[in-house]
């Protein structure tokens, strides 16, 4: 059941439906385009070149067809709190706890990332300010922001994503005059088309660089998935849910390739640095001397981006747990502000970012941390398989609306997107980098199962 006050529908727990389809695409640009592109584009080039272009495109048509499943589901049922939930729905309660949980936690984890990347980027203005008074005051901000209205961490996250894709937009206006007046650099190469094609090879780097390309652009793409995340708490759900998930993935992957064949073609892609951002180092040719400032205040916006959409889908998740759960340590998680937010929740995911200027006060914890953080990116991958279990699980039972958002040729596509998702999952085990976190994220799933096999069976399975 809804209510409305000053046209805001009010959910029957108590939740707002306050944002605006605007809102739902900057949350979903927010949690995709990161410091990634920002500042590891460089890195990600010297794997594959040009080729690159082509993995960003079939990753980025796997994560639409993910998003076609998840928005069908939320479609059918608008009032979850998170796309997770479906996994509990239609696979199991076992491993829609497994899902929620580890989604929870790689949030959380994401988070402290975020609060340690901006203390590091801050410190280019403000050298001797302690990391942890940055983390502290940024955490606080953003968290105040949640806690106030959803239509104010909908602003908050349309601005900070603003400031993102107007840098890339300015990156591929200023690229393009400078192909067009065929531009000299100071090495003597110029910008032109030529620099893509010229000695082109599709492997330059060998096919097992190529292959370990993939898992890189598909945790670039990783935050997509936020946008069922804010379906219970957007107006009009079933007109704006699938314009958002239609247009998402043509502007993310406009904005990804984008910059990448700008990036490429205004010098050769070999002569880049991969120490430097990629987009600083354009600028810099471009002759804007402020190109450093300027990027590292975009990358500062990009993290706060992170951050803040941490926040809110963190809070989201355990609220969601709290109101499945039957037992009584959960239940502050469910209290619900008079303003729509589920504070309880809000605060408890926020507080345990906290531990971010702690860990990064010792250089063992934050070796561990980002170990740590690492299993939990790929334990990313299997929640993502798990969501396309739970999605075909869906089209075959009772709940299925043949007249809803439905995902095209679910037959094929939906299977073809699981086989993909396994692969890159797969390929983590041929690279000594990833090995032990892949490793690691299988323990997980085993031992999270055989821990809730022997703690709460009959809860689960009743």
């Amino acid at each position: 059941m809804l209510s409305k006050t000053s046209e805001i529908e009010i959910n029957a727990d108590g939740t707002r439906r306050g944002l605006s389809n605007l809102a739902v695409q900057m949350i979903a640009f927010g949690g995709s385009i990161g410091t990634g592109l920002f500042l590891g584009a460089g890195s990600t080039i010297h794997k594959t070149g040009p080729s690159i272009m082509l993995i960003y495109l079939v990753i980025g048509v796997f994560f639409f067809f993910m998003m076609r499943a998840i928005g069908e589901m939320m479609y059918s049922d608008p009032e979850q709190h998170t796309f997770v939930s479906f996994i509990g729905k239609y696979i199991s309660p076992r491993f829609g706890y497994f899902a929620a949980w580890s989604y929870w936690a790689e949030l959380i984890l994401a988070g402290m990332a975020e609060l340690t990347a901006i203390s590091t980027y801050i410190k280019y203005w403000l050298p001797n300010t302690p990391a942890w008074i940055v983390q502290i005051f940024f955490l606080a901000t953003l968290t105040i922001v949640n806690l106030s209205m959803v239509r104010s961490f909908g602003r908050s996250e349309t601005f900070l994503s603003g400031i993102k894709i107007v840098a890339i937009l300015v990156l591929i206006v200023v690229g393009i005059y400078m192909i067009a007046v065929h531009h000299e650099n100071p090495a003597g190469t110029h910008a032109s088309l030529s620099n893509l094609t010229d000695g082109f090879t599709m492997f330059p780097n060998g096919f097992h660089s190529f292959i370990n390309a993939f898992p890189m652009v598909f945790f670039a793409f990783q935050g997509m998935e936020f946008v069922g995340i804010t379906t219970a708490e957007t107006k009009q759900p079933l007109k704006v849910l699938p314009h958002a998930v239609n247009q998402i993935i043509g502007r993310i992957l406009l904005f990804y390739i984008g910059a990448l064949f700008i990036i490429m073609t205004i010098t050769p892609w070999r002569s880049l640095s991969q120490s430097q951002s990629p987009f600083v180092q354009i600028f810099e040719l471009a002759g804007l001397p402020a190109a450093s400032q300027i990027i590292n205040l975009v990358v500062i916006a990009a993290a706060c981006s992170t951050l803040n959409s941490a926040i809110f889908s963190t809070g989201r998740h355990l609220y969601q747990l709290a109101q499945e759960s039957t037992g009584k340590t959960m239940n502050p998680f469910e209290k619900v502000s008079k303003s729509g937010i589920p504070y309880g929740s809000v605060l408890f995911s926020a507080g345990m970012m906290i531990l971010a200027p702690i860990i990064s006060s010792f250089n063992s914890l934050g070796e561990a941390f980002t170990f740590i953080a690492s299993i939990s990116s790929d334990i990313y991958i299997l929640v993502c398989i798990l969501t396309m279990v739970a999605h075909w699980k869906y089209r075959h039972s009772k709940d299925f609306l043949d007249n809803g958002f439905k995902m095209p040729h679910y037959k094929i596509t939906n299977p073809l997107t699981i086989l993909l998702f396994v692969g890159i999952f797969i390929t983590l085990f041929f690279n000594k980098e990833t090995l032990l976190p892949a490793v690691g994220a299988l323990v997980w799933l085993v031992g999270f199962n055989i821990i809730l096999s022997f703690s709460n069976k009959k809860e689960l399975d009743s």
